[in-house]
């Protein structure tokens, strides 16, 4: 598939594509939570993705981008602006040399799960432990999604945006994409210099239009870098794997903890992880109970620019598990249940929507929750899904 993209600045964007009828956001979003937007848009190429964006920001209404709505809680009142709905799939290959690797150009609304299947399929080494994310491609970059000791940090070459600051298409290079553990400066740019929401929010200020990826070539994978992983494909951390077994290998322990969307059980209905895993000073973490895990903190960056490899150890943090906490806080598997909301009862760090609930019952167990951890531990959980239109 081929991209066509829009001009410039100075050549304004053709007109939106017509509103469709406003869907509830629950039947848009994994949570199955959220009332109806205000206006609807379904945005089928670039242009008219840039221009309804653009339209929202002129008339000064807020605007929610949404892809595959794995990663938001929505009020139960709706969403009282624009929702433009991105609905572009496909992969461009640009180069598949073996001297070069893959690069490849894939439109924000593609489903991430077909970036995986497609890599490990060619052989383009580097996401295969990203396998069962939920999702749009546009949304990987934006919290720089990662799991099994992979981050899509490590692969991602360029973010092509609309900024709606500077009202231009802007290419963000690796570099300026500033990339921490579950960060970019595209999702830093939801929050002010107070911690506030900023004026962008609940969309970052870069939309994401297209993300360009660099992967090396290979039948095994970068190395393993999640124990736990490790152990399931009977190799050492650092070591490498076979590409399809180590999709296999994750897509089994995902839904073993629920973590793979399933319409028959609910225990699946949910945002994936609701918190972050906590990156504490050691001196944080050595008041700890010695039976808290502890995992070295490792630069987004590689530690070598010729394909995916684990970053550098940063000595002065660590980074220790939110389900730990959490169940050692007193809320367990299942926590809530029966009810309408309640914690998975496969992973403590799911909350789940049984069918039947509200966004404010769920926001009032991921207080509970984030306050109980808090007052046991002295660690102050923070929320990975975009949370519009409130804070915890």
């Amino acid at each position: 598939m081929t991209t066509r993209h829009p001009a410039d600045a100075s050549t304004a964007p053709p007109a939106t594509a017509p509103a469709a009828a406003a869907p509830r956001l629950a039947d848009l979003t994994t949570l199955r939570l959220g009332g109806p937007a205000d206006r609807y848009v379904e945005a089928a190429s670039e242009e008219e993705l840039v221009a309804a964006v653009r339209e929202a920001d002129d008339a000064g209404v807020p605007l929610l981008v949404l892809g595959g709505g794995s990663n938001v809680v929505v009020p139960d009142a709706g969403f009282p602006g624009v929702v433009v709905r991105d609905i572009r799939t496909g992969i461009e290959v640009e180069d598949a040399g073996a001297c070069g690797g893959a690069s490849i150009t894939v439109p924000a609304g593609t489903p991430w799960v077909d970036v995986v299947d497609r890599a490990v399929a060619e052989g383009w080494v580097g996401v295969e432990a990203l396998a069962g994310i939920p999702g749009s491609t546009g949304a990987t970059p934006v919290q720089n999604v990662g799991a099994y000791g992979q981050e899509v940090s490590g692969v991602v070459a360029l973010v092509r945006t609309w900024d709606r600051q500077d009202q231009r298409v802007r290419t963000l290079p690796l570099p300026d994409l500033g990339f921490g553990y579950r960060t970019s400066v595209l999702k830093r740019s939801l929050r002010a210099d107070d911690g506030a929401w900023s004026r962008w929010a609940p969309t970052p200020r870069w939309v994401v239009l297209e993300v360009g990826f660099q992967l090396r070539l290979g039948t095994l994978s970068a190395p393993v870098a999640y124990a736990e992983l490790a152990r399931r494909l009977g190799v050492e951390v650092g070591e490498r794997a076979p590409l399809t077994d180590v999709r296999a290998a994750v897509l089994e322990l995902r839904a073993g903890k629920g973590m793979v969307l399933d319409a028959a059980d609910p225990d699946t209905w949910s945002a994936g992880s609701f918190f972050t895993n906590p990156v504490v000073p050691v001196e944080v973490a050595d008041q700890l109970p010695p039976d808290a895990p502890r995992y070295p903190v490792r630069s987004s960056t590689p530690e070598r620019s010729t394909g995916p490899s684990l970053g550098r150890v940063d000595e002065s943090l660590v980074k220790t598990s939110a389900a730990w906490l959490i169940e050692h806080a007193g809320f367990g598997k299942g926590y809530g249940l029966p009810g309408t909301v309640g914690l998975s009862t496969k992973h403590s760090l799911a909350l789940t929507h049984r069918g039947g609930g509200t966004t404010a019952e769920l926001l009032a167990l991921a207080r509970t929750v984030r306050d109980g951890v808090r007052e046991r531990f002295g660690i102050e959980l923070e929320p990975e899904p975009v949370v519009v239109g409130a804070t915890l």
